[in-house]
């Protein structure tokens, strides 16, 4: 595999030496900030939704200078799978790497049937995005959740990555503070970081390591790449306790009387599934505003360092709002589900791009793009050219172009989630989203510019458009070489083999 990775890595440097150049690479070096927020919804922040019970100002101020894009999504509904799309622009489906990891092969859940087959980690072999810009003189650094692979050699540092703070195994803070509890407060307990004073707040923490970071970054002549991954708003949640009792307040003066309602059962179980229709969890409010200002601490930063002007920053979520499971702390309406659904509310997800005196500034663009393009847009930027990539770039759309013909985005999920999501795959294309389901082969055919809810099913209504778009889903199964539930107790699950239609 090591062999494997040098080739690529020689490849990629040989590209650029013979390959294209570009307006962009020639006018200017370019630096890449990408800030990656853990379960953040499409409506968690203010740029999205001007009603959200949490307050975002840094972020509008960000949007206000940023292309918005209002119809992205995240590669997965889970955040490892999502993660390795945005590092290597590839489909996780391609590589078999299709839900979170887990510390160990074949912990799954299996309902039903049993899940799909798939790997526990980014392949070493897989071109990152800190080994594609390396040739070109970038300097990286990787701050905060990674969640690509247990064992060591699949963490950032090899993986391209000159610096790590804070990246390993864990999807989730480790911190325990008998005080304050678990989660978010040193000692944090993270072999990739020193540990800091008792009660350090790690968003604060992190933050103050990416600040760093863009000091030293700031005296060298050297590009940079930055990716900056923060573990909020991840479960357990956890903030300071003043800040929680700020939302307190606020959430007690909306006097609301209903939060949840039913959502539909995947598991095999009589317990009612429930999703939040309402924000107003005071701690998960508290999380967003730490967020929120220490984005606002980094954004300052390149500021004062004179880096904004060269600095093109990304800003997106791994995978929709958790609203189905796990104490349910934020609500995705109108988008259906949330992370670990299929649902818009778990694949639909914040992107902002800031690209000064190129990019436009202050827009909302509708296309609808994914992780896996933000790869692809920096090859381009830089002038690098690699192998197959299932991302495509934005830079047009970046530079205000609206009428690009739409291409496909597909999601395959074969397993069932920890937050009740079903197993399913979707394609999206143009206003229509397809979702077939893998138990058993029933499909759902939306017209999102009408139906953003998900609510009015019109595959029966409209034969020869859902024919068309599971065709597409069918032919890009075998692209892919998609895995698909396996047996379980003489149940077989349905196969596409079997072009199911009903």
């Amino acid at each position: 595999m090591m062999i494997e990775k040098i080739s690529q890595i020689l490849l990629v440097t040989w590209i650029i030496i013979l390959g294209t150049s570009s307006s962009y690479a020639e006018n200017k070096k370019w630096n890449f900030l990408i800030i990656v927020v853990d379960d953040l919804g499409q409506m968690d922040i203010s740029p999205n939704n001007p009603e959200t019970f949490y307050q975002t100002p840094n972020l509008e101020k960000l949007a206000s200078q940023s292309v918005r894009f209002s119809q992205n999504y995240s590669a997965s509904p889970v955040c490892s799978p999502a993660r390795l799309a945005l590092m290597t622009g590839r489909h996780p489906a391609r590589l078999n790497a299709t839900d979170w990891f887990h510390m160990e092969e074949g912990q799954g859940r299996a309902e039903t049937y049993v899940w799909g087959k798939d790997i526990q980690h980014m392949p070493i072999s897989e071109v990152t995005l800190a080994e594609a810009l390396k040739p070109k003189g970038y300097k990286s650094a990787f701050i905060g959740k990674w969640h690509l692979g247990h064992d060591e050699k699949f963490w950032p540092e090899h993986q391209g990555f000159d610096i790590n703070i804070g990246g390993f195994w864990s999807g989730s803070p480790r911190g325990f503070n008998e005080e304050l509890g678990e989660g978010y407060f040193a000692p944090h307990n993270n072999p990739r970081m020193k540990d800091g004073a008792d009660g350090e707040y790690l968003t604060e923490r992190l933050s103050n390591e990416a600040i760093n970071i863009i000091n030293n970054f700031s005296r060298s002549d050297n590009p940079f790449l930055m990716v900056l991954s923060y573990y909020t708003v991840h479960v357990p949640l956890n903030a300071p306790k003043d800040t929680i009792n700020k939302y307190d307040e606020i959430a007690e003066n909306k006097n609301l009387t209903r939060l949840f309602t039913e959502e539909e059962q995947v598991w095999p179980t009589e317990e009612i599934r429930t999703v939040r229709i309402n924000q107003t969890h005071s701690t998960y409010a508290a999380m967003v505003e730490h967020m929120d200002a220490n984005i606002g601490r980094v954004l300052n930063k390149l500021e004062t360092t004179g880096l904004s002007e060269n600095t093109i920053v990304f800003f997106t979520s791994d995978n929709g709002g958790l609203s189905t499971s796990e104490g349910s702390p934020t609500s995705n309406l109108p988008f259906r589900g949330g992370k670990g659904w299929v649902y818009e509310g778990g694949i639909r997800v914040p992107f902002l791009v800031r690209w000064p005196d190129v990019g436009k500034a202050g827009i909302e663009n509708s296309s609808v793009v994914t992780g896996l393009d933000i790869f692809p847009t920096i090859m381009e930027i830089t002038g690098i050219e690699t192998g197959t990539l299932d991302g495509n770039s934005i830079v047009s759309k970046l530079k205000g172009n609206t009428q690009l013909t739409e291409k496909p985005a597909f999601w395959h999920y074969p397993h069932y989630s920890n937050q009740g999501g079903m197993p399913a795959s979707a394609v999206r294309l143009g206003d229509y989203k397809y979702i077939l389901r893998l138990e058993d082969g029933r499909h759902h055919l939306y017209n999102l510019k009408l139906d953003p809810e998900e609510k009015n099913d019109i595959a029966a209504a409209q034969p020869q458009k859902t024919a068309e778009m599971k065709k597409m889903l069918l032919s890009w199964y075998k692209d892919v070489d998609a895995e698909f539930l396996r047996e379980k107790d003489g149940n077989i699950p349905w196969k596409p083999e079997k072009q199911l239609i009903r």
